[in-house]
């Protein structure tokens, strides 16, 4: 059994909610380095340059990337043989948020009640997903995210005989419907499978792969790339305003499910795909 004293956790996911606004990990920023270089279109492409012109400043300045800083979404994997002391451990994550929201002065984008609609002035509560998995450490994982891009999401519930082609329709029409409302190029976070809640948490935990890492079934993996090639051939490209990179990538998990369902759900995320990952 290991101690993990909680106060390590809120230090832990403050420094995280800072560096995942600030800084994008290597994996999307090659993309979009790579992508500049290849676009086309010459208003896409001068797109692209001012989107990596964008995040360069971010970093060297320290100001966040988007102004949309995002609501904090936040994985942990909590191994069995860790024990917690210190603070109720949604406490300290929470007050984790609170203090990079405030320290870094990030936008506070949360409201308490989602019909009053009172701003909570600290970015609380996160969106908070546990899982225990074997060991002694604390896998955590933040992932501020924008709702221009959420809102663009979906949660379609398909007929067993809808099968893959049914699937791959689906994310296209969503990509489709979201047009230059999910400031593109984006990432797409698909989930295949489980029940209604679990493909969307599928989908969400997608957009945290790194998009060099393919699946490793190969139906998946080869769903993966077809979907990217007939997202970029959908002309959407750069900033809605036409090009061949409408999207960096396309991430697929899939999960277990009911003979008579085929749940899929579609997250759709921007450029700024942040995420930060810290194993304590």
């Amino acid at each position: 059994m290991r101690t993990v004293h909680t106060d390590n956790i809120r230090d832990a996911i403050k420094e995280m909610c800072i560096e995942a606004n600030l800084i994008l990990s290597e994996d999307v920023k090659g993309r979009i380095c790579t992508a500049a270089e290849e676009e086309s279109s010459e208003l896409g492409k001068k797109i692209l340059f001012q989107l990596k012109e964008n995040m360069e400043i971010a970093k060297t300045e320290s100001i966040p990337i988007c102004q949309d800083t995002g609501m904090a979404v936040v994985f942990m994997e909590i191994g069995q043989e860790v024990h917690f002391e210190g603070d109720y451990i949604e406490d300290a994550v929470n007050e984790g948020v609170r203090r990079g929201y405030r320290e870094g002065y990030l936008r506070k984008s949360v409201v308490g009640d989602p019909l009053l609609r009172v701003n909570t002035n600290d970015n609380t509560p996160a969106i908070i997903h546990t899982k225990i998995a074997a060991g002694e450490q604390v896998k955590i994982t933040v992932a501020p995210k924008g709702f221009g891009s959420e809102n663009m999401s979906r949660v379609c519930m398909l007929k067993p005989a809808d099968g893959e082609e049914g699937v791959k329709e689906a994310v296209i029409e969503t990509v489709k419907l979201a047009g230059p409302n999910a400031c593109p190029p984006m990432v797409i976070g698909v989930g295949i499978g489980g029940s209604f809640e679990k493909c969307a948490l599928l989908a969400k935990k997608a957009l945290t792969r790194n998009l060099d890492v393919r699946s490793e079934l190969p139906h998946i993996r080869a769903m993966e790339e077809e979907i990217l090639v007939k997202i970029n051939e959908l002309n959407i490209g750069p900033g809605g305003l036409g090009g061949k990179t409408t999207a960096l990538g396309v991430n697929i998990e899939t999960y277990p499910t009911h003979i008579a369902g085929l749940p899929v759900a579609i997250n759709i995320c921007c450029h700024v795909n942040r995420h930060v990952t810290r194993v304590i």
